[in-house]
């Protein structure tokens, strides 16, 4: 029986895969009129990526936006996630300040997930999953290529190590140079569910090409799928409230 991630009376690893939307605002008034539009829309998840956000080298910043998101959104789940420029993400700061800010924001236990990424230390990463862990917060252990596919056995490999090291739920997203490379995703996304995970996991082929990967995660295994609002934080997602209906399209059909 694998294990579930549940937040705030949402299951993820059971039934339909969860829509996650980001918020990708640089300013406070920006992620509050983001919050709220969000809150309209039938999400299950909310991602707060902090790397766009103006003020993210200031943690007293950091942490007064969040009170307000976090007021805003209610009972909405949310993910905190600060997606480094190595792995696509906005900017770039020190492993030191990076593993100080997802610490002090796990223990505010205003957020639900913590996104950490794979390829750090192995301690610093084991040793942030134990914080979160023991202040309620799960933890999405990532990885991200924005280049290519790695072969099927490299996916594969990936998230087992994720989750050896403790992640909730192993990520990885990858770019697809072809439609064989989105096949080689689907496939390591099969091998890992039925071989090796115990928990949900979280995969995706990103771009045009690889749009199907984020709305048939049901059938192959991934277990929550990123949409979009009004802006996009990968290439390749799908407006939320189509996400929606093709997932329940699949769904009501297995």
């Amino acid at each position: 029986m694998k294990k579930t991630v549940t937040v705030r009376g949402l299951t993820i690893g059971e039934g339909a895969p969860k829509i996650c939307v980001p918020m990708v605002g640089e300013t406070l008034q920006q992620l509050k009129e983001e919050a709220e539009h969000l809150k309209t829309l039938n999400v299950d998840i909310i991602e707060w990526r902090v790397d766009f956000f103006e003020h993210v080298e200031n943690i007293l910043k950091v942490e007064n936006a969040l009170v307000e998101i976090r007021t805003i959104m209610a009972d909405i789940p949310l993910i905190f996630t600060f997606r480094s420029a190595g792995e696509g993400g906005e900017r770039e700061i020190s492993t030191e300040y990076y593993f100080k800010l997802n610490k002090v924001i796990a223990g505010t236990r205003l957020v639900d997930i913590i996104d950490v990424e794979l390829f750090h230390n192995e301690q610093d990463v084991k040793t942030l999953i134990k914080l979160a862990h023991e202040h309620g917060v799960f933890v999405i252990l990532s990885n991200h290529d924005f280049d290519k596919t790695p072969p099927k056995e490299e996916i594969v490999s990936r998230l087992r190590k994720a989750q050896e090291l403790g992640g909730d739920l192993p990520k990885i997203a990858v770019m697809p140079k072809s439609p064989a490379d989105v096949l080689i995703l689907l496939d390591a996304t099969n091998t890992m569910n039925e071989q090796y995970a115990d928990r949900p996991i979280v995969t995706m082929s990103m771009a045009g090409k690889g749009v199907i990967s984020r709305l048939a995660g049901e059938v192959f295994g991934s277990a929550l799928t990123f949409g979009a609002a009004r802006n996009v934080s990968a290439p390749g997602q799908v407006d939320v409230t189509e996400l929606r209906r093709v997932l329940n399209l699949i769904h009501s059909n297995l």
